[in-house]
């Protein structure tokens, strides 16, 4: 891989964030078409800025946390252009020392293949973005084997949105967006046939968290990340798990901007959720492990 090397000093660090979503560009272009944004934004009770990727990568620095970014390229279901991922990738090169790049393509184009092979080649990202309710695509398909068989050789990780999602919701219909794409089951048969393949489950997976820990018990190469929610809402067997058998694949991540990380921790420290001996595991050493940082 070229392009993106990593220059993060994980003694410097406090967390790394694995879920921080990349909503502009430099030109001003939104990730999601306005209707889309504003609704997400309504579900969240969000109004602020999304702020540009420097600007995000000294957000993280000022917190002394790493951060991995992302956009969602979704043209095919929403009709609408992406973000650049090579910018995203370039952006985090500017800014290695706290940002991790993934990449995102379009499981329903046909350049899916090439695009990934290209931003893996050229860019050096160290992971992919799906999110089957936004993209529209099946995750369990056979017809995408040969983008896992991509990914798996690169030896990258393949981030999947998990569970309910805010885009969409409230608007007609759910503008059309399928929840059931995003049950972590759809992820079991890719696991199985890509052993190597290192999974992120994205989200506590209302209203599918159990399935998400069986799959997560069962299959070794999955992990879950606890964005997208507030540690006050998270389902207790979660919490549970996070404790104890699955406390070395358990991901601290924010969804940011739509939940920040201060937000994030206040709310841990507040609930006392999680055992003291295993927030270092949680916010910083196993995605340290998983991304391959320090050794």
């Amino acid at each position: 891989m070229t392009g993106y090397e990593p220059a993060i000093d994980l003694d410097a660090i406090t967390a790394i964030d694995v879920h921080v979503h990349i909503e502009v560009d430099g030109h001003g272009h939104a990730s999601l078409p306005e209707d889309l944004a504003a609704g997400a934004a309504k579900y969240f009770s969000t109004d602020g800025p999304n702020p540009d990727l420097d600007s995000v990568a000294e957000y993280y620095r000022e917190r002394r946390m790493a951060a991995v970014v992302f956009t969602v390229d979704a043209e095919t279901q929403l009709g609408h252009s992406p973000l650049s991922s090579a910018d995203i990738a370039d952006g985090a090169a500017r800014n290695n020392d706290v940002l991790i790049p993934f990449g995102s393509v379009d499981p329903r184009k046909t350049t899916a293949i090439d695009d990934a092979r290209r931003l893996i080649d050229e860019h050096g990202v160290r992971g992919f973005k799906f999110h089957p309710t936004v993209q529209g695509f099946d995750p369990s398909d056979e017809a995408h084997i040969p983008l896992y068989e991509v990914l798996q050789e690169a030896g990258v990780v393949a981030l999947f949105h998990t569970g309910q999602t805010g885009i969409g919701a409230g608007l007609p219909g759910g503008r059309g967006l399928l929840l059931g794409l995003s049950n972590p089951m759809l992820l079991d048969p890719v696991a199985a046939r890509f052993p190597e393949l290192q999974i992120i489950m994205a989200h506590p997976s209302v209203p599918w968290q159990d399935e998400a820990l069986s799959v997560a018990t069962h299959k070794h190469n999955t992990w879950i990340d606890l964005s997208g929610w507030s540690p006050k809402y998270f389902p207790e067997p979660l919490v549970r798990a996070a404790n104890s058998y699955l406390k070395k694949r358990v991901l601290f991540g924010s969804d940011f901007p739509l939940l920040t990380p201060d937000r994030w921790m206040r709310d841990a420290e507040t609930m006392g959720s999680f055992k003291p001996e295993v927030m270092p595991g949680i916010l910083k050493d196993n995605a340290a492990r998983l991304l391959g940082l320090g050794g």
